[in-house]
C-alpha cells in the first residue's frame, strides 16, 4: 500500500507536508472563523466571498503555474511558493494580534495567497512524477491525499481549542511555522534521485497548446470536467459545515472544527483505499463516485442532529477524496512528459478555479435557502452535472455500441478502454 514511500525524496517529502498540512488546516478553519462569525457576524454570503477570493486566482493565474512546471526546476519554484505563502500567514498573524484586522485586510490578505497557491498546485502535482516516476504516481496522489486528510484530523481540531483559549492569532503563526518543513524537505532532497522531464523552452501558443492537448483526449477531459463540475457546487465544506455548525446546530468553535475532523477520518479511508490500487481508474469509477459523493451529500442536509450529521460526513468524505484522487490520477497518468505540467495546471484550474462561483452561490444558498436546504440543492446539481458530462461523452464517443467491437486508438487508450471503465482498475489537494 505504502510502495511510494520506500522512495527517499518522496519519504521526505510526505513528511513535511504532513506538518505543513496540519498548519494549513488549523490556519484554513481559523480563518473562516474569523471571517463568518467574528467579523462579519454569521453572514455566510461574507464567507462566500472571502473563499471566492482565496481561489479566484486560481482561475487568472492556474495555467501560468503549468509553464512554470514546464519551463523551470519544480523543486526552486516551490521553495519560492512556499516561502511567500509563510510570509502571509504571519502578516495575518500579526493583524489579528495587534487587533487591526479588518474584513478588507483579510480580502487582500486571502487573494494575496491565492496567487502563491495558484502558481504553486500545478507545480507541486507535477513535482510528484519527478519523485517516484510514473510507475509510482497513483500510490504516491492517494498517499498525498492520505496525508492531506491525516492532517486534517488533528488541525481542525487544534485550531478549534486555540481559538477557544487564545483566539485567532496563533493559528496563523503555527502555518507559518509549518511551512518551514516543506522548504527543508526539499532542500534536502537528493537532486540526482529525481526523474526531471525535459523542460520546455518558450514559445508563443504553449497556453493553448496545453489546452487543445486535453480538449483531443477524452481521457483527460472527461475526469477535468468531473472535477470541475462537483468542486465546484459541492465540495465547499468550510462553507457548508460552518453553515450546519452555526446555523442548525448552533455549535461553537470547537464544534465546528470537530466537523471537519469526523470528514477528514472518511477522507483517510477514502485516500488509502485508492493507495491500494495498481492500474489507472476507468471512467465508470469516476462517474460512480460521483454520485455516490452526491446522494450522500443531499442526504447529510436531512441529519437531524449534529451527531448524525458528522457522521455522515464520514463517508462523504470518503467518497470525495476516492473521486478527487481518481481523476487526479487519470490526468497524472494519461498525459505526456512534456504536457504534465500544464495538464496539471488545466485540472488544477478546473478544480480550484470554480470555487469561486461556488462559494459566491452556497453563501447566497445559505441566507436564502438555509444550511439544509442548501446541500440538498449541492447534491442535486453534483448528480446532474455527472449526468451531463456521460450524455456530452456518450455521443462524443458513441458509447451506444458495445465497446469491445470498437478498436481505434485514443490518445494511447483504445476506445474500449475509455468508453468500458471496470472496476476491478481503480486506482487528489
Amino acid at each position: 500500500m505504502f510502495r511510494a514511500l520506500a522512495v527517499r525524496n518522496y519519504r521526505l517529502y510526505a513528511t513535511g507536508q504532513l506538518v505543513s498540512n496540519t498548519g494549513t488546516w488549523m490556519a484554513r478553519v481559523t480563518q473562516d472563523w474569523l471571517v463568518y462569525h467574528i467579523l462579519t457576524r454569521d453572514n455566510s454570503f461574507a464567507l462566500g466571498a472571502v473563499t471566492a477570493l482565496q481561489f479566484l486566482p486560481t482561475l487568472l493565474f492556474g495555467m501560468h503555474g503549468g509553464l512554470l512546471a514546464d519551463r523551470y526546476p519544480k523543486r526552486r519554484v516551490l521553495v519560492g511558493t512556499q516561502s511567500a505563502m509563510a510570509l502571509l500567514s504571519i502578516v495575518s498573524g500579526v493583524l489579528i494580534a495587534t487587533h487591526v484586522i479588518a474584513l478588507w485586510s483579510i480580502s487582500v490578505i486571502v487573494f494575496l495567497f491565492g496567487i502563491a497557491s495558484a502558481l504553486d498546485m500545478p507545480v507541486r502535482q507535477a513535482f510528484v512524477v519527478e519523485m517516484v516516476g510514473r510507475e509510482l504516481v497513483q500510490n504516491a496522489v492517494s498517499l498525498n491525499s492520505a496525508t492531506f486528510n491525516a492532517a486534517r484530523l488533528i488541525g481542525p481540531a487544534v485550531a478549534g481549542v486555540l481559538i477557544e483559549a487564545f483566539g485567532t492569532a496563533p493559528s496563523f503563526f503555527l502555518n507559518a511555522a509549518s511551512y518551514l518543513a516543506v522548504i527543508g524537505v526539499l532542500v534536502a532532497m537528493r537532486a540526482d534521485e529525481l526523474r526531471v522531464a525535459p523542460r520546455v523552452g518558450r514559445r508563443a501558443g504553449q497556453l493553448r497548446e496545453g489546452l487543445r492537448y486535453v480538449a483531443e483526449h477524452p481521457e483527460l477531459a472527461i475526469p477535468i470536467a468531473l472535477i470541475g463540475l462537483v468542486g465546484t457546487f459541492g465540495l465547499n465544506f468550510p462553507i457548508t459545515n460552518a453553515l450546519m455548525a452555526r446555523g442548525a446546530f448552533h455549535q461553537n468553535a470547537g464544534g465546528y472544527g470537530l466537523l471537519s475532523t469526523t470528514q477528514a477520518i472518511g477522507a483517510v479511508i477514502g485516500a488509502l483505499a485508492t493507495a491500494r490500487r495498481r492500474r489507472r481508474p476507468r471512467l465508470r469509477l469516476l462517474f460512480g463516485l460521483a454520485t455516490v459523493f452526491a446522494l450522500f451529500e443531499g442526504l447529510s442536509g436531512l441529519a437531524p442532529s449534529y451527531l448524525i450529521f458528522a457522521v455522515l460526513l464520514i463517508p462523504i468524505g470518503a467518497a470525495a477524496i476516492a473521486f478527487a484522487t481518481s481523476c487526479n490520477s487519470s490526468v497524472q497518468l494519461g498525459a505526456k512528459p512534456a504536457m504534465q505540467g500544464r495538464a496539471m495546471a488545466l485540472y488544477v484550474t478546473v478544480f480550484t478555479g470554480g470555487t469561486p462561483v461556488g462559494s459566491l452561490l452556497v453563501g447566497w444558498l445559505g441566507n436564502v435557502l438555509g444550511p439544509r436546504g442548501t446541500l440538498a440543492v449541492q447534491g442535486l446539481i453534483c448528480v446532474v452535472s455527472a449526468v451531463a458530462v456521460a450524455a456530452v461523452y456518450a455521443r462524443r464517443l458513441g458509447w451506444r455500441r458495445p465497446p469491445f467491437t470498437r478498436r481505434r486508438r485514443r490518445g494511447g487508450l483504445t476506445a474500449a478502454e475509455i468508453a468500458e471503465p471496470t472496476l476491478a482498475d481503480v486506482s487528489t489537494r
